[in-house]
């Protein structure tokens, strides 16, 4: 029997799993699909600097534990197996072309001044020297504003869910794909064990990490939850060289430099439940908005698009903890943008509750029924 049965394998669901087992726990992730493969892989990578020292809310805290964790596993992860997940501490500029975006980001300012997050005003003349790649814009008079944030950071998705998979396995993890999770058979108050396509599989304790999909696996417990499929869709421009050093920023809209010369532009946010297909219309829009930004985007490729499926919430906090009646039956999911990012910071917490232990921040916010 296993100590736990983590039903889903993308970023938090092997976070978990690599936090337990180096608390020696016997760990199994099982995935409807193939592990790592769905939104985890799709996303950026993008790390939004926090400071536990201002942080105040449990999700604020959330964000700052994850932001001190990421460099530590990220040295931790190629130590122990060798691959680097491309943890890059690169700075962001956040940048808007209109009166009205260039008051959001005032404001957004106000509150990392608050926070006492280092954040930097630039004027025109200065974004150039800052992000040369940028000079184009800056010298149209069509930049509205700018702000630097020095400690912004970055990995590379699919490395690091490489790295997490193989220092899984390494410490014990057993991980398979392709296994369907139809039902749990309980016990009065406990989950005694989880019935798959591939038959029954019996744990001490279960923590469902299936994202998008969570909601539909918690219906069949008659657990109501805000959990939905957002759709974003992504275009990867390959370079002969890096064309800028920093990640870029204008509203819910991103570009992400790697270190190859790759370039993700991204994201797109649509209810469209399980559909991840990518549509031309968005795809054209967002090369356009590349181009706009960075012109010379506009003599490079675009190697590959494509889209996946957040797990968005209603409320846009994640649902972590036990579930409602279901003493060894836990849930984690609902990180919507932010699932990478709050990986670290999530599979402490959650390793924590699964041990039985007192979490060093306050759960209640992210309880499963939550008004």
């Amino acid at each position: 029997m296993y100590d736990c049965l983590i039903v889903g394998g993308g970023v938090i669901g092997l976070s978990i799993a690599y936090e337990l087992s180096g608390h020696g726990l016997n760990v199994r992730v099982i995935d409807q699909g193939q592990p790592g493969k769905e939104a985890s892989w799709a996303g950026a990578g993008i790390l939004p600097p926090c400071n536990a020292a201002t942080a105040v809310h449990p999700l604020e805290k959330l964000r700052a534990l994850s932001h001190e964790l990421h460099p530590q596993w990220s040295a931790r992860l190629k130590n122990e197996c060798g691959i680097d997940n491309g943890y890059r501490r690169c700075g962001g500029l956040y940048i808007a072309r209109s009166a009205g975006e260039a008051a959001s980001l005032h404001g957004l300012k106000s509150a990392l001044d608050e926070e006492r997050i280092d954040v930097q005003h630039l004027l025109s003349d200065a974004v150039a020297d800052v992000e040369p790649a940028l000079k184009p814009l800056a010298e149209s008079g069509r930049l509205k504003a700018a702000y630097y944030l020095p400690d912004e950071a970055q990995l590379r998705n699919p490395d690091h869910l490489k790295a997490l998979h193989a220092c899984c396995i390494k410490r014990g993890v057993e991980i398979t794909g392709g296994f369907q999770l139809r039902e749990f058979k309980m016990s009065e108050t406990h989950v005694t064990k989880a019935i798959t396509n591939d038959g029954p599989i019996a744990a001490n304790r279960f923590c469902i990490c299936s994202g998008a999909w969570t909601h539909l696996l918690l219906k069949q417990l008659g657990i109501s939850t805000g959990i939905m499929p957002v759709r974003g869709q992504m275009v990867m421009f390959k370079c002969d060289r890096k064309p800028f050093r920093m990640i870029l920023n204008e509203g819910p809209r991103y570009f992400v430099p790697r270190d190859d010369g790759r370039v993700l532009v991204g994201s797109t946010e649509e209810e469209v439940g399980f559909d991840k297909n990518t549509m031309d219309v968005a795809l054209d829009e967002l090369m356009t908005l590349a181009q706009e930004v960075v012109p010379e985007l506009t003599r490079e490729r675009v190697e590959r698009t494509w889209a996946g499926l957040r797990p968005g919430s209603y409320d846009g906090f994640p649902y972590l903890g036990p579930l409602p009646g279901k003493k060894n039956l836990f849930v984690a999911a609902g990180h919507f943008r932010s699932g990478l990012q709050l990986s670290t910071g999530t599979a402490v917490l959650m390793s924590q509750l699964l041990r039985g232990e007192e979490t060093t921040i306050d759960m209640s916010p992210f309880r499963v029924g939550r008004g």
